[in-house]
């Protein structure tokens, strides 16, 4: 049965309007007409004036709030076509472009005010007008919102680019991990924030209420960050299933119809799934202090559970395979592989062999087959995961996450994933990152001098 969260969005909207309108009650004299839903152009000056009278500041912290709740409302009450021109203005007309940044410190080199005012005057007029939002009610989220739309925008205007980059400090500072509350989602959650989880997941769909209570029972476990000023709205969570041993295969850890386990007897914590819900805090990473607060809780509260570690997608594994198959050819191969093809596929040989094979409709049922790309795609994948770019860093942008955390590659499963998608990111492969709690920092400074950690098995593995 499917999973009514379409409304989701709406209501969110819904709440950020209803907020402004009543905190813009006494901003009503001094606004004049309102913006039309498509904001035409001779509607342009009307709103820059509302802008402007927000900067100015004019009155007491009342006035202000009103006047920003305001805008904010007049926002939320246009078309999307109305939505781009103004965040277009706002870009534009309050950014702060080079030459002007260049003026404003040319100007502060002639005169003899202290180095805070040359910040002061470097943060763009934009950026100090979504200031005046935090003390509005849901101003923060909205804030939020706003950077996703210039998010977006910014794929095709500069201006709206910078923007979203010169937010990116401002809610890093509004969301320092120190403010977010760590916090647990069971079943008993307001069906409100379960819709949530449902739309937020982005790694493995929810796809039923069935599906969705398996993964909040009771050896399962969900913990979300949460800011103050949004006790409504999750910023990232965290799946987690307790179990004994290491998982390396996610059909059955999702498995509705297994039975329930005694978490008392588990003895690992497997993080299976990690989704961030704001896409206007794209850049401020919640991730690793999630990892590591939920490792350490559990940890406290459950002293049965001795390994952390996840089952993890490898997003770039597939074309980095078929890349060196096709560039390398049989050079990509050893030759013990190339001659374990032979009894499998007559009509090509070598790396042509297996891109054949692979190219087969459910390659993986026949055991012949599977038995002959076994090993073949296992020392790729490893050499993948074991292997850094010219900047130093893992290959695989979940590697580069996870070992940047202090995690090391632990182990290597194969068809760990044979969903659609599985199969489309890396021929079915997951891999086991572990976090051991006393080595998490050795492990990051080694990352961060540019060595991969990696288990003594996957190291064999990627010289296999």
């Amino acid at each position: 049965m499917a999973l009514p969260f379409s409304n989701t969005a709406g209501r969110t909207l819904e709440r950020l309007r209803n907020a402004f309108i009543e905190t813009a009650r006494g901003a009503r004299e001094v606004v004049g007409a309102p913006l039309r839903p498509d904001m035409p152009d001779d509607d342009i000056p009307r709103l820059k004036s509302r802008v402007d009278a927000c900067l100015e500041g004019k009155g007491g912290e009342t006035a202000r709030r009103a006047r920003a709740a305001e805008l904010g409302q007049a926002y939320l009450s246009l078309s999307p076509a109305g939505r781009k021109k103004f965040l277009l203005t706002l870009a534009h007309d309050y950014g702060l472009p080079r030459d002007a940044a260049m003026a404003k410190v040319d100007a502060w080199r002639t005169s003899k005010a202290p180095p805070r005012a040359l910040a002061n005057a470097l943060e763009p007029p934009a950026v100090r007008l979504m200031r005046e939002f935090v003390g509005v009610p849901q101003g923060v989220k909205f804030v939020v919102d706003l950077r996703a739309e210039l998010l977006a925008l910014g794929k095709s205007d500069a201006a709206a680019r910078a923007l979203s980059d010169d937010l990116r400090p401002l809610l890093g500072a509004w969301f320092d991990v120190a403010f977010l509350d760590l916090v647990r989602i069971d079943w008993r959650a307001p069906a409100a924030l379960l819709e949530k989880l449902v739309a937020y997941e982005a790694v493995h769909a929810i796809r039923s209420w069935r599906d969705l209570k398996n993964r909040l029972d009771s050896d399962r476990r969900c913990f979300a960050f949460f800011h103050p000023r949004m006790p409504e709205e999750p910023l990232i969570f965290v799946e987690v299933a307790l179990v004994d041993g290491l998982a390396g295969s996610v059909q059955r850890l999702l498995d509705s119809k297994a039975e329930t386990s005694d978490p008392g007897r588990a003895n690992t914590a497997i993080f299976y799934s990690i989704s961030n819900c704001q896409q206007g805090l794209a850049g401020i990473s919640f991730g690793n202090f999630l990892i590591k607060r939920v490792a350490e809780r559990l940890a406290n509260e459950m002293p049965n559970l001795k390994t952390f570690a996840t089952l993890s997608p490898i997003p770039g594994l597939r074309s980095y395979i078929d890349r060196r198959l096709k560039d390398e050819g049989d050079a990509a191969m050893t030759q013990n592989e190339i001659g374990s093809l032979v009894p499998v596929i007559s009509e090509a040989h070598g790396a042509a062999a297996v891109r054949k094979l692979l190219d087969r409709p459910n390659w993986w049922t026949v055991p012949a087959v599977d038995k002959a790309l076994h090993p073949i795609l296992t020392r790729l994948a490893a050499t993948y995961l074991t292997s850094i770019d010219d900047r130093g860093r893992a290959l695989d942008r979940v590697a580069h996450f996870h070992l940047g955390n202090g995690a090391i590659v632990e182990r290597l499963n194969w068809l760990g994933d044979t969903s659609t998608n599985g199969l489309k990111q890396a021929y079915g492969m997951m891999v086991n990152y572990r976090y051991k709690l006393s080595d998490v920092d050795a492990n990051h400074e080694a990352y961060a001098s540019g060595k991969v950690v990696a288990s003594r098995e996957v190291r064999g593995e990627a010289k296999s």
